[in-house]
């Protein structure tokens, strides 16, 4: 757990600029309103006052509303920052994320070690810790590894609800925190619905389908979907602040055509997350001789896992980040894998299976990182360098255009609200409120704005402009 909370602090001071940063300023955005103007949950508000958002529908939003997840993570982070006075908002996200994500890896390692004992567990905690893929995505400011916390915790508590308490109380503690953590892994996400199926496995597991008769289960399923329907009614009253979604599903109609499992199995699965070698320490896992009960049990996270991926196909191939979710899955089976592989090849000789698990681990890993250091890299400086200047040089309440062709990462460097793109000729944008314009690395054709617009300032890196004054 030190190693893996040392390996997650890998520039843990740098800006939201990296990998997936369009994301991670969103998420960002609202914590920061949360400390800018108080912490009104049903009302989250970031940054972007665009419609592009909204997709087709092109829905105009100019109190800056973001109705995705309940904004749990993002209480979280604001509220660690307002409390301690130490780190930036930013470095507050990624702590947040970083103790979900070592929460993540106890629950695993008591699940695992119940069925298939301490080497199985140990070998799956290390895999979920130390895979590049997953040190990456285990320190971003998103709310999915907060999700992937919440519904491991909500299974790990359920099993030890239902070993315990043979009359099944609903006031012990180990049902009302399950209740909690599954309540708060829906409003999260509500793909977390997928992977309540371990939950449904173990209630099938000890009562057959007897468990439909139980009240407490429906209880439970009851109250954990209550505050999910309350939530996403609430949203309806603000169509300005839902982002189109739909598209997720199968928006380009790629479910089940040779691009998906191109994408799906290859790219991501054996080069981006696996790096090529650790596929045969999966296969270690199908050579396993399981009980029935045990195998069901890990087929319940891997079929949770590729209901997930199957239906939503879009965002899985289009977004590498949606693999987050599946990444207890992954590490379940190559723990298995690997304590298979241990026990095979050392039947050859002792040191044997531990040679090849070391050398299949370390060339996995290394083919990983390859395909993942490039995700800490600021893509583009200037959007950081031209931010710091806007929150210098202009007022505070002052609303700019960031260009970004919709992205708003350059917007959240300006702490400024405002808009992402030209969704609107400039003209318009300026009768809605905008102020300035600022551009990252400005060409030619971005230099003749100052013929109708006052340069304020100019750099290689970024150009300002007044829009309330002529040159």
């Amino acid at each position: 757990l030190l190693l893996g909370f040392s390996v997650r602090l890998y520039r843990f001071d740098g800006p939201i600029a990296d990998w997936h940063s369009w994301r991670q300023a969103d998420t960002s955005s609202v914590s920061r309103n949360f400390v800018k103007s108080g912490f009104d949950l049903l009302h989250p508000r970031f940054d972007d006052l665009s419609n592009v958002p909204t997709g087709p529908a092109r829905i105009d939003n100019p109190q800056g509303y973001r109705f995705v997840e309940f904004p749990i993570y993002n209480v979280f982070q604001a509220a660690a920052f307002k409390s301690f006075g130490v780190l930036t908002l930013e470095e507050w996200g990624r702590i947040v994320t970083i103790i979900a994500s070592l929460f993540s890896s106890v629950f695993l390692y008591f699940l695992v070690r119940k069925r298939f004992g301490y080497l199985a567990a140990i070998l799956t905690t290390f895999f979920f810790l130390f895979i590049p893929y997953n040190i990456y995505y285990s320190r971003v400011i998103l709310p999915d590894p907060l999700m992937v916390c919440s519904i491991l915790g909500a299974t790990y508590f359920f099993q030890k609800w239902l070993e315990k308490d043979a009359k099944f109380k609903i006031y012990d503690l180990r049902f009302i925190l399950a209740l909690i953590l599954t309540i708060a892994a829906l409003l999260l996400k509500p793909y977390a619905i997928f992977f309540t199926l371990p939950i449904i496995y173990l209630l099938y597991e000890k009562f057959d389908t007897g468990f439909l008769k139980k009240w407490q289960l429906w209880l439970f399923l009851i109250l954990s979907l209550i505050p999910l329907i309350g939530w996403r009614l609430w949203m309806l009253q603000y169509p300005e602040g839902i982002p189109a979604s739909n598209w997720l599903f199968n928006g380009n109609h790629i479910r089940f055509r040779p691009s998906f499992f191109y994408w799906i199995f290859y790219q991501r699965l054996t080069k981006l997350i696996l790096g090529y070698f650790g596929v045969f320490i999966l296969f270690f896992a199908f050579l396993k001789k399981y009980t029935q009960k045990d195998l069901s049990f890990v087929l319940s996270f891997v079929t949770a896992s590729s209901i997930y991926v199957i239906v939503l196909a879009t965002g899985n191939v289009q977004h590498d980040y949606y693999q987050i979710l599946i990444m207890p899955s992954i590490a379940i089976v190559l723990g298995i894998g690997s304590r298979e592989l241990l026990e095979r090849l050392g039947k050859v000789h002792k040191y044997f299976g531990i040679l090849v698990l070391i050398l299949l681990t370390s060339l996995s890993f290394y083919f990983s990182w390859n395909q993942v250091k490039d995700y800490f890299n600021i893509n583009n400086p200037s959007i950081v360098v031209a931010g710091k200047a806007i929150d210098r040089l202009i007022p505070k309440n002052a609303k700019i255009i960031a260009n970004y062709e919709g992205d708003t990462s350059f917007l959240y460097q300006t702490n400024r609200k405002g808009w992402a793109s030209f969704e609107k000729p400039i003209p318009e944008l300026v009768s809605m409120g905008a102020s300035f314009l600022v551009l990252a690395n400005p060409t030619s054709a971005d230099l003749n704005l100052g013929k109708t617009y006052k340069v304020i300032a100019l750099t290689k890196q970024y150009i300002i402009f007044n829009l309330k004054q002529k040159p």
